[in-house]
């Protein structure tokens, strides 16, 4: 790519495209994410837990972009039911272009889904891995989806890959197990492109991470609430030395819209990609390690119940 820095100037018209992305809570990464692709003319789902928050955030973008097209469908992705649910109904939005995995939780206490599966695993990967999965036949019929997966600079922190009995309880640490959940994302895009292409499928996988982004993530994950004063000093403490979350974004929609070979990964490309331009950037041997990705993939489907591609 020979040109200046990418800017959301750069998103092409999206007419005719439809995408989906997790996580759209008002003012969040997914949100921003969702309101870029909407302005492009993209008809764009709304996927979240919550129908009062998905219809506040489809309100908001519509407030930006009068006559967008925007569905919502709910979702928990820390419950494989749900997510099977969920899917079922996105069927009726028929071919799919884009699917962006943006919802995550971040170092929470600990906590077991009602699948047994510890809470940041479930929500952050196993349930992403279902999702996508079970939309691979809508992404195929656009004849040219793509997968944006958000991974995160902590995938740096991990020592290994979660490939340990997902089912069994284990000395718990929340910023080691997200880091492992971060690591897993990109394990999961590239092993994903490597089969996609070996299918010969019309999908590619990418990957991005936002930098440091001022987001509510954090504080929710500490407190599992953004109220009350405790949470509005954190907040703003986070907020005064990051980015904010509509930069964040701009990862994710360079990897959801330039023309870029499948397995991209992107990232802010400013001092320890904390903020800046978004860019090619790179990750650490782990998550290239192919094996790791095999052996992830293999365990994810015996987890989830799904076999594919």
């Amino acid at each position: 790519m020979s040109r200046d820095a990418w800017t959301t100037a750069d998103i092409p018209d999206l007419t005719g495209r439809t995408a989906l992305v997790t996580g759209p809570t008002l003012g969040g990464l997914g949100w921003f994410t969702a309101l870029e692709l909407a302005r492009a003319g993209a008809r764009v789902a709304l996927a979240g837990r919550t129908p009062d928050k998905l219809d506040a955030a489809a309100a908001a973008i519509r407030d930006e972009v009068p006559g967008a097209s925007l569905e919502t469908l709910v979702v928990d992705l820390a419950d494989l039911a749900s997510v099977r649910t969920a899917a079922a109904e996105a069927a009726g939005l028929g071919p799919l272009h884009l699917l962006v995995n943006n919802a995550g939780i971040m170092a929470t206490p600990y906590r077991r889904t009602v699948d047994r599966l510890e809470s940041q695993l479930a929500t952050n990967h196993f349930g992403p891995f279902l999702l996508t999965g079970l939309l691979l036949d809508q992404l195929v019929a656009s004849g040219d989806g793509r997968v944006v997966t958000l991974s995160s600079q902590m995938h740096r922190v991990a020592r290994s890959a979660p490939l340990g009995d997902p089912h069994e309880r284990r000395r718990y640490s929340r910023w080691r197990v997200y880091g492992q959940t971060k690591l897993a994302n990109l394990l999961f895009t590239f092993e994903l492109d490597r089969r996609l292409r070996r299918a010969g499928l019309p999908v590619q996988a990418m990957a991005a991470h936002p930098g440091f982004a001022g987001t509510h993530l954090v504080v929710n994950g500490q407190l599992s609430s953004t109220q009350g004063r405790v949470a509005s000093i954190m907040d703003a403490a986070v907020r005064a030395v990051s980015q904010p979350a509509h930069a964040g974004a701009w990862p994710t929609l360079m990897a959801a819209t330039e023309d870029l070979p499948g397995g991209t990964y992107v990232g802010p490309s400013g001092l320890g990609q904390g903020s800046g331009a978004p860019g090619i950037v790179g990750a650490t041997a782990l998550a290239h390690d192919e094996m790791a990705q095999r052996r992830l993939w293999e365990l994810s489907e015996k987890t989830v119940d799904l076999t594919w591609p």
